[in-house]
């Protein structure tokens, strides 16, 4: 039961330490990289949400936990059963939780450029662009794409 109650209490900590798609977070690598700059004006800034991460971790430790749980019923062959059930639909439901617990909401934030180019950016923000607001375009030289006021 102890372990059971540490790893659930654990799970939403390391599934938090993904990247942030924030415009203004920069990954160490991001650090002391030319940007291109460019000027462009808002068309529409609208609610998405990005789906959340999929790795082996919420699997796993789901797994763990729905296994420890299907160990505590019956006996025998019948324990053994309860255990790999456990430990399967732990997995799955451990899975499907991590997806959540990671899924952020963003803005698609949809620019003409100076050049006439019409692009969206994708990006986890808080700021509220408007239509006809004038805004800068980062580009990365490792294709990451952002919007700054």
């Amino acid at each position: 039961m102890l372990r059971t109650a540490l790893l659930l209490t654990l799970l939403p900590l390391l599934t938090a330490c993904g990247g942030s798609q924030a415009g203004n977070v920069y990954s160490r690598s991001q650090a002391q990289r030319q940007l291109l700059v460019s000027y462009a004006t808002v068309i529409s800034a609208e609610p998405v949400t990005i789906e959340g991460r999929k790795g082996v971790l919420g699997g796993v430790a789901g797994g763990v936990v729905g296994g420890i749980a299907g160990s505590t019923v019956g006996g025998g062959h019948g324990r053994d059963l309860a255990t790999a059930v456990g430990a399967i639909g732990g997995a799955v439901a451990g899975s499907a939780i991590e997806e959540r617990a990671t899924r952020q909401n963003a803005m698609e934030i949809t620019v003409q450029l100076d050049n006439g180019k019409t692009i969206a950016v994708v990006q986890k923000d808080s700021n509220n662009y408007r239509p006809g607001e004038r805004v800068r375009v980062i580009n990365g030289p490792d294709g990451v794409t952002r919007i700054r006021r």
